[in-house]
């Protein structure tokens, strides 16, 4: 009967529970529209075929790639410096940079001279915010 008054809390996966309810809430949600719209979804198939085939393809997978790789390198980053922020701050300035120049038309130095001012500022003014002002730590 002492047992019921007594409460234990697996701190390592207690913070999990609520984002797998939440997932699997909204996978069963996207499964009930997918069969509920199926007829309107597989319309869709030509629109899509037209629109992937006049898309800018480097432009589009170079800015998944870079996204990937800039979160996959955030926490190894990061963790060199543990709650520094650093990770954060050293990623953020080459993905912005690299992510500005794959969408530039004209890369002439007149023109990139912006983008590394915004790609140098950004990242160290975010990192300052988070990490002084507001005590936050990023990875």
């Amino acid at each position: 009967m002492g047992d019921l008054t007594r409460v234990t809390i697996d701190f390592e996966t207690s913070h999990l529970v609520f984002p797998i309810l939440i997932a699997i809430i909204l996978g069963l949600l996207g499964l009930a529209i997918a069969i509920r719209d199926r007829a309107r979804i597989a319309a869709a198939v030509p629109y899509w075929r037209r629109t992937l085939a006049a898309m800018d393809k480097p432009r589009f997978l170079g800015t998944i790639a870079l996204t990937l790789v800039y979160f996959s390198a955030m926490v190894p980053v990061g963790d060199i410096w543990p709650n520094t922020g650093l990770g954060f701050l050293l990623c953020s300035i080459p993905y912005i940079l690299a992510t500005g120049l794959l969408f530039m038309h004209e890369r002439r130095p007149r023109q990139v001279l912006p983008l590394v001012v915004v790609a140098l500022a950004g990242p160290v003014f975010v990192w300052w915010l988070f990490t002084y002002p507001l005590f936050l730590t990023l990875p």
